[in-house]
Parts: C-alpha cells; sequence; structure tokens
C-alpha cells in the first residue's frame, strides 16, 4: 500500500472532515473569484464611461504672452503671434500612431456676438461629436440647423426667449431650436450653433478657436497622445487635462485596491478554517500516525500523507470555487449592471490563478499540522491503544 492510496482511503473514510475543510476553502475561492471578476468587469465598463465622458485633451492657439509689469505693479499682460487653427488642420489628428483611442474630436469657435443690444458669448459647435464631448447636456427642443441657434439656460433668460423665437446675432436672423438645460458651468452663458453657421457670423471661415479631444487612454498613456497631437499641429498648443485624467485613474486604483484588501482578508479567515479542521483531524488520528511511524513510515512520510490530503482537497476547491465565482459574476452583473448584461469572459489565467492560490492557502495552513503529526511519538500512540 503505497501514500497515495492511504490518502485517498483517509479522505473517503473521513467524508465529513474532508467536505468541511472543502467547503471552506471553496466559499473562499469562489468569493475571491467573484470580487476579482466583478470589479474587473465593473473597471471596464467605468473605465469605457468615464473615457467618453467629455473631453481630456485641448487643442488651442500658440500664443506668446508677454507679462507687463512696471516698480512691482502688475499692468496686465500682451498676447502677440497668435497662430490661429484651420479647421481643415484637424485632419492630421486622425492620422497619428493611436487615433484608434480617439473617441471624438470636436473644433469650436467662439466670438462675441450682439443680440438684442446685449453682448453675449457664441460658440460654433460640431454637434455630431457633442454627444461624446458633452454627454450631460439636456436639450428642450432640437440642436439647430443652419439658420437656428441654441440658448444656454440663463441666456434665454437674459434675453426673455423661447423655442420658435427669432433673434438677429450679429444682424444675421436665426431661429431658436433649443434651450440648454441649466448645467451649472459657463455652458448657461452661451448661444451655441452650428460651427459654419458661427464662423460666417464672425467671418472665421475655415478658422477655429480651440478643438477638444476625448481619448481613450486605458490602452496607452495620455502624455504620448499629446504629444502625437504635437507633432502633427506644430502650429497649436497641446494640452491635456490632468486632473481629469488622474482622477479617473485614482478612483479605478482605489477601486481595486478595495476589492484586494477584501479578497486578502476572505483568504484569511479560509486559512484559519483549514488550519483548525487539519489540527482536529491530527488529534483523532493520533493512533493511527502511531501506527504508521510503528511498522516503519518516517516523518517526512506523516507529513507527505497530510500535505498530499491538503492538496487534493485544495485542487478541488480551486477548480470548484472558480467555476461557482465565475457564474456569480455573472449572475450579478445581470442583476446589477446598468446594462443588466452578464458578458464575462472566461479567463483561463484567473482560472490557474484561483487554483493556485487554493493550493497555496491549503498547504501553508497545513503545514503547522503536518509537522505536529511528524512529531507525535509512535510509543505514546501505542500505549494509548
Amino acid at each position: 500500500m503505497n501514500l497515495r492510496i492511504i490518502v485517498l482511503r483517509n479522505l473517503l473514510r473521513r467524508k465529513g472532515k474532508a467536505a468541511f475543510v472543502l467547503s471552506g476553502l471553496v466559499l473562499g475561492v469562489s468569493t475571491v473569484v467573484g470580487i476579482i471578476s466583478y470589479v474587473e468587469a465593473m473597471t471596464h465598463d467605468i473605465n469605457h464611461k468615464l473615457e467618453k465622458y467629455g473631453a481630456n485633451i485641448l487643442i488651442v492657439p500658440r500664443t506668446e504672452n508677454l507679462n507687463l509689469t512696471y516698480g512691482g505693479i502688475s499692468l496686465g499682460g500682451v498676447s502677440f503671434e497668435m497662430e490661429e487653427i484651420r479647421e481643415k488642420d484637424l485632419e492630421r489628428v486622425t492620422t497619428i500612431k493611436n487615433s484608434n483611442n480617439i473617441a471624438a474630436l470636436g473644433p469650436l469657435v467662439l466670438g462675441v456676438a450682439s443680440v438684442n443690444s446685449h453682448k453675449v458669448l457664441m460658440a460654433g459647435v460640431d454637434f455630431s461629436s457633442a454627444g461624446i464631448l458633452k454627454p450631460w447636456w439636456h436639450v428642450q427642443g432640437s440642436a439647430p440647423g443652419e439658420d437656428g441657434v441654441m440658448l444656454g439656460a440663463e441666456a434665454a433668460r437674459v434675453l426673455n426667449m423661447e423655442i420658435g423665437n427669432r433673434l438677429k446675432v450679429n444682424g444675421r436672423g436665426l431661429v431658436v431650436t433649443g434651450i440648454l438645460e441649466a448645467t451649472g458651468s459657463q455652458d448657461d452663458q452661451l448661444i451655441f450653433a452650428r460651427l459654419s453657421t458661427a464662423q460666417g457670423v464672425f467671418g472665421k471661415n475655415g478658422r477655429i478657436s480651440m478643438a477638444e479631444v476625448a481619448a481613450l487612454c486605458k490602452d496607452c498613456p495620455i502624455d504620448a497622445m499629446v504629444k502625437q497631437i504635437s507633432d502633427v499641429l506644430p502650429g497649436a498648443k497641446v494640452m491635456a487635462i490632468q486632473q481629469v485624467v488622474k482622477s479617473r485613474m485614482e478612483t479605478l486604483a482605489q477601486f481595486k485596491k478595495l476589492s484586494y484588501g477584501i479578497s486578502g482578508i476572505i483568504l484569511m479567515i479560509g486559512s484559519l478554517v483549514v488550519l483548525v479542521t487539519m489540527m482536529g483531524s491530527v488529534r483523532e488520528r493520533t493512533d493511527e500516525i502511531g501506527i504508521f511511524r510503528a511498522i516503519g513510515f518516517r516523518k517526512r512520510h506523516i507529513m507527505k500523507i497530510v500535505f498530499m490530503e491538503a492538496a487534493i482537497v485544495s485542487g478541488l476547491a480551486g477548480i470548484t470555487g472558480y467555476l461557482l465565482g465565475f457564474g456569480a459574476t455573472k449572475a450579478a452583473l445581470s442583476l446589477f449592471s446598468e446594462s443588466h448584461s452578464g458578458n464575462v469572459p472566461f479567463s483561463l489565467e484567473l482560472a490557474g490563478s484561483a487554483v493556485m492560490i487554493a493550493l497555496a492557502v491549503g498547504l501553508i495552513s497545513s503545514a503547522y499540522p503536518a509537522f505536529m503529526a511528524a512529531r507525535l511519538d509512535p510509543n505514546e500512540a501505542l500505549r494509548a491503544l
């Protein structure tokens, strides 16, 4: 009779103990797999939404500023040598190496317009990309056409305008097709028109004031994209909105750290369950271990029996725990995600990690019981019989 047969018969004879260790490890591994899978799926979803929630790169004209001071008194600054951006130059942005990471590119033209004896800032917008660049916009009415405008909430109040009213912007008659609901930002004071309409009003055909870029920065550094855009647009100043980018990454990093911390605590609890159970099993088998020692088994053989039992149970727990955690993640995403989609990819890497973690927890927790079993005095065990 070799050690493997002894181990298998011991597990079959003590089904209750083996099942208790197995259930404890399965619960711990499945919980860890479920948390990690759920966090990964939610992180991917959150990252995808955050990347598409507004712009994170700005393209503005390059200017040279001269700060004027005399006698310690600041007299303000003067901007000179400003190079305007041509609309057709923006086509170069789509040729950069990471062009696939650009979710939206929105040119803007800005200017002060005279509207019913009021001076109002007017913005020409590419409304086809506004859905990604300005997803928080909620418009009463519709987006303007070539002869229409959209008013911010505060601008509509000051100008006393409603949908369907006509107004003159720098002498050009335009109709109000929509009113932007209050956003709490500077958008509330603006008048919005189509890009071509605003360019015609301000006499800036083919030129823009700035451009906004929504970049998907998950798979590439945002700084690399800034450099690539700067290379194709040498006459413009390209800058990342660092606060937005860093806050996104810090949020996701904290989310992952929390999941790993919870997983570590659960694994510690599982290891304690294995330790206590294996110690109880060793105490119950004092006479059996004494017989093994009496018939010639050495200390390393006794330790090997305990470790083999722990390895078999832990391996089964790792496989079963991954399958249960995988199914639980799919069910949780179906119930709690906004899209109610349980699309979780099967990960061989996570499955292998689950088995390895289960084996590590089982073997490490069994080390002390195995050491205690090997130290049992065979003479005392035989006298107890």
